[in-house]
């Protein structure tokens, strides 16, 4: 199959981007990261600039594969990865279009490569506990809610990507943040911690300039792992109420 790409390229943060447009030719059978990789192939053998891009695992478990593709992080299909994409999900003759994740808080190193620091910071702000659960065998110990269990385990699959980032309005990061306050204030190791983890995580976030959110759920739409909004009610919750507590 044929197709055309424009390229997202930017040489650094400070440097004024622009499209740049190619032809590829790629089997259906490929990944999206395959198709990119035949792309620089060529561009290296033309003694010309490889397109930069991210990725790591190419399993759908790492999240470093953080491209905008025709509009729509990770591209076209719910619940995938970049990696995970594959051509034959574009027709012959397709023009693809091929940009990084944009937002204040993810600034470009280099053409489709953003920095998402940013998530590693607020993590660092909050995202612990300070229980010592012990080895395997102590995980019994607490006895622990089956519905509890499985909503905590579903908010831990968030790989952090920044895919909620790049689909919101206001790239705000709230899907992210709620899921990394979810999935331990669901669990009672989490909760000796709960109430600082909530307000620091949220004031980082506020201080990396995410937005805020506005409830128009495109983050658990375009999220490669379908993390709910239900959670981001719950880091409400969890923020007003450590706020209140804070003021007494």
């Amino acid at each position: 199959m044929k197709l055309t790409l424009k390229v997202w390229r930017q040489k650094n943060a400070s440097a004024k981007g622009q499209y740049e447009t190619y032809q590829v030719e790629a089997s259906e059978h490929m990944s999206f990261l395959e198709m990119m990789d035949v792309l620089n192939e060529r561009l290296i053998n033309e003694k010309k600039e490889p397109v930069a891009y991210e990725h790591d695992c190419r399993e759908g478990i790492c999240g470093a594969c953080s491209m905008v593709i025709n509009g729509q992080p990770h591209g076209p299909m719910t619940g995938t990865t970049t990696c995970q994409l594959h051509m034959r999900n574009f027709k012959d003759g397709d023009t693809i279009h091929i940009d990084p994740f944009r937002a204040k808080g993810f600034p470009v190193i280099k053409d489709l490569v953003v920095d998402r620091a940013a998530f590693d910071r607020i993590l660092q702000a909050g995202g612990f506990i300070s229980v010592n659960t012990g080895a395997a065998v102590d995980g019994n110990v607490i006895p622990i809610a089956k519905e509890s269990a499985s909503k905590s385990m579903d908010a831990a699959a968030c790989i952090g990507c920044g895919a909620c980032v790049a689909a919101c309005p206001n790239a705000s990061a709230m899907l992210f943040v709620s899921a990394k306050v979810s999935h331990l204030a669901l669990l009672p190791q989490g909760r000796v911690e709960a109430k600082r983890r909530a307000l620091n995580m949220v004031r980082q976030m506020d201080a990396e300039g995410f937005g805020n959110c506005s409830n128009v759920t495109a983050c658990e739409a375009e999220c490669p792992k379908n993390i709910s909004v239900v959670n981001i009610a719950r880091l409400n919750r969890e923020f007003l109420s450590a706020s209140l507590k804070a003021e007494e």
